[in-house]
């Protein structure tokens, strides 16, 4: 009949680092913001092309609306690509009056002298969820498992061009414009920050 299983792709082994600085939990749980950019998540996740090689995306949102302020992807896990997810967001949004909370895992890629330092040069307060639990950051977990269920396991992906382009839409595109939202009562991120 022409059966054959799907497994998934085991995730790559993490090589845990030093921090030079852990930040305590600034949000804790309390994933409600009164205005956009005062309180953005972070996080990464594992993408795969269909050879089996491993791509990385970093991805911030902000959780007034949920809507995605910045996607990355890349070969390589490094403190150098959450900052230029930062950046990014950063270029394309303006942080609230009163200040940004920034709130990431413990990964050794914030917890890094190089994203410490960037966080500080442009004012932006970083917090941390406890090590391993990922409740702290219930938000970006759902961000990914959406991006996973609701596109990139749909696919497969021959080339890192399909990959980019096809994640890319779906963040600023579909998820942004398209996807109504529980949180904002069924509507689109879109239409939740331009009702406000």
């Amino acid at each position: 009949m022409g059966l054959h299983s799907i497994a998934r792709p085991k995730k790559p082994r993490a090589k845990p680092g030093k921090p030079h600085k852990v930040f305590g939990n600034k949000l804790n749980q309390d994933f409600h913001a009164d205005k956009p950019n005062q309180k953005w998540c972070t996080d990464f996740t594992y993408l795969f092309l269909r050879n089996g090689d491993v791509r990385y995306n970093y991805a911030i949102i902000d959780l007034y609306d949920r809507s995605v302020a910045a996607s990355v992807i890349d070969r390589h896990i490094t403190s150098v690509l959450a900052v230029r997810t930062l950046q990014k967001a950063l270029d394309s949004q303006h942080p609230a009056k009163g200040g940004l909370i920034l709130h990431s895992s413990q990964g050794s890629q914030y917890t890094s002298k190089a994203f410490i330092e960037f966080c500080e040069s442009v004012h932006v307060a970083q917090s941390m969820s406890k090590a391993v639990y990922p409740y702290d950051n219930a938000p970006m977990e759902r961000y990914f498992n959406t991006l996973k269920n609701e596109c990139t396991k749909l696919y497969e992906f021959r080339t890192e061009e399909e990959l980019y382009q096809t994640v890319e839409e779906f963040a600023y595109v579909t998820y942004n414009h398209v996807r109504p939202h529980s949180y904002n009562g069924y509507r689109t991120s879109y239409q939740a920050r331009t009702a406000a």
